[in-house]
């Protein structure tokens, strides 16, 4: 495994994510931006947060295994969510939940998450990009 995750003592420890990722690896892979589209283009879950997370992160784990990775190679992740708002989180867990029972991906890596007014597409209710390393 190419990255491994950790809480370090002195930080707060947080159920969903690890706060910092050791690559180890020797190829960075960034993947761009990727929406809860299918592989013909149609919005996966209109409406629904959650099902638009789940949807993100399994396209995040094609790209991947099309460059020869997995999810557990995920170092970092941007998360981006249109009208961002606290009570949004439950609906926010329970993709990266869904998508990471689906993955067999846990813990998951550090992420950012940030609230912005619009994506490109008005049904796209959230965007993650990842940056992970493979050997």
């Amino acid at each position: 495994m190419t990255v491994t995750l950790v809480n370090p003592s002195g930080l707060p420890t947080i159920d969903v994510y690890r706060q910092v990722s050791i690559a180890t690896g020797t190829k960075l892979v960034f993947i761009a931006g990727q929406v809860a589209w299918d592989a013909k283009q149609v919005t996966v879950g209109e409406g629904d947060l959650a099902a638009q997370v789940e949807q993100c992160y399994l396209n995040i784990a094609t790209a991947l295994a099309e460059v020869g990775g997995s999810f557990d190679d995920v170092a970092k992740l941007t998360v981006y969510v249109v009208d961002w708002t606290p009570d949004k989180m439950p609906q926010l867990l329970e993709g990266i939940s869904r998508a990471s029972a689906k993955l067999g991906a846990a813990p998951v890596p550090p992420a950012t998450l940030l609230g912005v007014a619009a994506l490109d597409v008005p049904e796209h209710l959230v965007e993650i990009e990842a940056t992970a390393i493979l050997n």
